[in-house]
């Protein structure tokens, strides 16, 4: 059990590597929260384009809605552009090297703005698959009091948790528990997840969330307190755990969290029902911004 452990924040984006959406609910499927990270975006060698090397992307927000299948890219000054999905050529895209996502390149007005902010060539890609666009698992998870203690470590006064762009954030249990979850069940909202590693982290963090800049050095600093340790892809600086669902559900801020002890599953006390197929749009307000965006949200 975890008394006192809630929900704080919930972070997605239909486009990897652009600004980052904070919705009050999101549906967990088997292969994530619904519409995260359906398209990512890619250079002119099919590679994968990552806020570690071009953070200038994070200016812009994407909202799909998923009814008409339109694409609408928005910064500060405005809509960028809002035009609808048009597919085009097949691409095999290289994700870091260590593997191949299958997608389509859609055609349309972002790519000559998304080629201007990167500085070079790139193509908006839709992934073949659900969940494809993630890095190894589905979901991850990060504590307040990790991100506080790591503020705190570095002598930083406050660190943004934002910057590790993380599904779901809690709070109310001491920092870095997380590290102690894995194998274990966890029911939040109505939805259980099991925890896996321990997310590796890389330069995406030390780029402030909002310009894309680099303002700390968040993977030096947690390296000088908790060193480099074992994960799922062999050593690295880790912070915060990934996970995997094990029962679908909706997963709301304000919800508690129920961690089972190891040989114990948790049991949802209440589950929606699921459809693939139907899919209806709810306006969600990101922290910061007093302009809602759409993001979809599946129920039958």
């Amino acid at each position: 059990m975890s008394a006192g452990a809630r929900v704080t924040r919930l972070s997605t984006t239909p486009v990897k590597g652009l600004a980052l959406h904070h919705p009050d609910e999101i549906l967990l499927r088997r292969t994530g929260a619904a519409g995260d990270r359906a398209f990512f975006v890619i250079d002119g060698r099919d590679r994968l384009i990552s806020i570690w090397k071009t953070g200038r992307l994070v200016r812009f927000r994407a909202a799909h809605d998923t009814r008409n299948d339109r694409i609408m890219l928005s910064s500060a000054e405005g809509v960028a552009c809002d035009a609808p999905v048009r597919l085009g050529i097949p691409v095999t895209a290289d994700f870091y090297g260590k593997r191949k996502v299958t997608g389509t390149v859609v055609e349309g007005p972002w790519n000559a703005l998304l080629s201007d902010a990167a500085g070079e060539p790139v193509r908006l890609v839709r992934a073949d698959e659900r969940g494809a666009g993630h890095d190894e698992h589905p979901v991850t998870l990060l504590g307040e009091e990790s991100v506080a203690e790591l503020a705190r470590q570095s002598g930083a006064g406050s660190v943004d948790g934002r910057r590790f762009r993380m599904l779901i954030g809690f709070a109310g249990l001491t920092a870095h528990i997380e590290d102690s979850w894995q194998g274990q069940t966890i029911q939040i909202g109505q939805a259980v997840v099991r925890a896996a590693g321990p997310v590796p982290r890389c330069a995406a963090t030390t780029r402030d969330p909002d310009r894309g800049v680099r303002d700390f050095p968040a993977v030096r600093m947690i390296r000088s307190y908790r060193g480099v340790r074992a994960n799922e892809s062999g050593r690295g600086v880790n912070f915060g755990v990934y996970a995997d669902v094990v029962v679908e559900g909706a997963v709301r801020v304000g919800d508690p969290l129920n961690v089972q002890p190891a040989g114990r599953d948790a049991r949802p006390s209440r589950l929606p029902a699921l459809s693939p197929h139907a899919v209806r749009l709810i306006r969600v307000a990101p922290r910061g911004s007093g302009q809602g965006n759409y993001f979809p949200r599946e129920y039958s």
